[in-house]
């Protein structure tokens, strides 16, 4: 008998060392992504750096393990609110993932109506964050793409810029904010927006070729609007310095599949391509990216990882302190104040990042350069310069 408590001793003793005092746990978290549709190339990119941060949580932590479940949202809002019951359904704690604010916000409301926290890096729409849901939280937001694209028109110093924009909501309040700046700094806007399911773009390139001879192009849009506006613009060659864009246009996918759209083309992008990093965090990220995926990471992975390492942080801390099942996660989300791969992040009160700000890339002979701000900058703006 006293061998068999012996036994149960050593037992009990290593656990808790294992441990540190209490049991490993592995939770479940939800990424409701789009795979398929016009969003997949985005959502592909931003599930390359959820995965990495289960790799890298899962090894580090030295206490608890996440597993996640994805579910596809295929690009639309009624699949993203089918994903995230199912989600539900299938027991996770809480989900990460999300793109394109119109899907998001559905998506997120299903989430605060089943008590799940929701974090994303996919939607700015501020519609988003007027809602008062203390279980969601985005780690970008418009006022960081302003003032990057802002910051960039500024170093170039131009003076008139045409303003393509698809009516969505997030696009159409980014491009009408940008306007407001440009117009108050003394610049000439032309305001050109387009349906989202627009194919041909000459008319409207034939507008700014024509009336506005603006000296500057800027893109508000998804990746099909780029490749469809930079077409349009190749075949009528507008006069001018720059084409500048937002999301999901400064990554090496895209100067990968469309190599004669994209050189001199301006992007928002917190990495360059190839990839740098100088901290620990972020060697561990690119180096566990390139095990993974055999490739360079990009500022999509850079997000998901970012977004989900925060909530599985989360989800650790609520789980030591036994509040996990009486909403610890979104409580343990709001007090997150630390240094990530995107710089600080640190909520407010409606769950944005107060200290997000971007930075703009540039498409330079099949690799992405960071050229606004100059103190983060890789590389000299090729300016002017285009596509054609």
């Amino acid at each position: 008998m006293k061998r068999i408590y012996s036994k149960i001793g050593l037992i009990a003793a290593a656990l808790s060392l294992h441990t540190g005092g209490a049991l490993a746990e592995e939770f479940l978290v939800g990424a409701e992504i789009p795979l398929t549709g016009a969003m997949a190339r985005v959502g592909a990119g931003m599930h390359e750096g959820i995965s990495v941060a289960v790799e890298v949580f899962n090894k580090t932590n030295g206490k608890h393990t996440v597993k996640v479940i994805t579910a596809d949202d295929e690009s639309a809002p009624a699949k993203a609110i089918a994903a995230v019951e199912k989600l539900a359904g299938q027991g996770v704690v809480a989900i990460t993932g999300g793109y394109g604010s119109n899907n998001i916000s559905p998506a997120s409301d299903a989430a605060n109506k089943l008590g799940l926290p929701y974090i994303t890096s996919g939607g700015v729409d501020d519609n988003l964050t007027a809602r008062g849901y203390k279980t969601f939280f985005r780690i970008n937001n418009t006022a960081g793409y302003q003032k990057a694209v802002v910051g960039l028109l500024d170093e170039m110093k131009v003076k008139s810029v045409s303003v393509i924009f698809s009516t969505k909501e997030a696009t159409a309040d980014l491009a009408k904010d940008v306007q407001k700046e440009l117009a108050a700094k003394g610049a000439a806007v032309g305001m050109h927006a387009f349906d989202p399911a627009i194919t041909d773009f000459k008319p409207i390139l034939n507008k700014v070729r024509l009336q506005d001879k603006p000296e500057a192009i800027l893109m508000v849009g998804y990746e099909n609007d780029y490749v469809g506006i930079l077409r349009a613009a190749k075949v009528l060659k507008p006069d001018v310095k720059a084409v500048i864009g937002v999301w999901s246009l400064a990554t090496p996918k895209m100067a990968a599949d469309f190599p004669d759209l994209m050189p001199s083309v301006y992007g928002t992008a917190l990495l360059p391509f190839p990839a740098e990093f100088r901290t620990e965090d972020g060697k561990l990220f690119a180096a566990t990216y390139k095990r993974l995926f055999n490739k360079e990471p990009d500022y999509l992975g850079q997000f998901g990882y970012v977004q989900s390492m925060i909530l599985f942080e989360a989800i650790a801390r609520a789980a030591d302190k036994g509040t996990l099942k009486k909403g610890g996660v979104a409580e343990e989300l709001a007090k997150t104040d630390r240094d990530t791969l995107i710089g600080r992040v640190r909520f407010n009160d409606k769950g944005d990042n107060i200290n997000f700000v971007h930075r703009m890339g540039q498409h330079q002979d099949g690799k992405i350069a960071i050229v606004w701000p100059s103190d983060a900058a890789t590389g000299k703006m090729n300016f002017p310069g285009v596509p054609w």
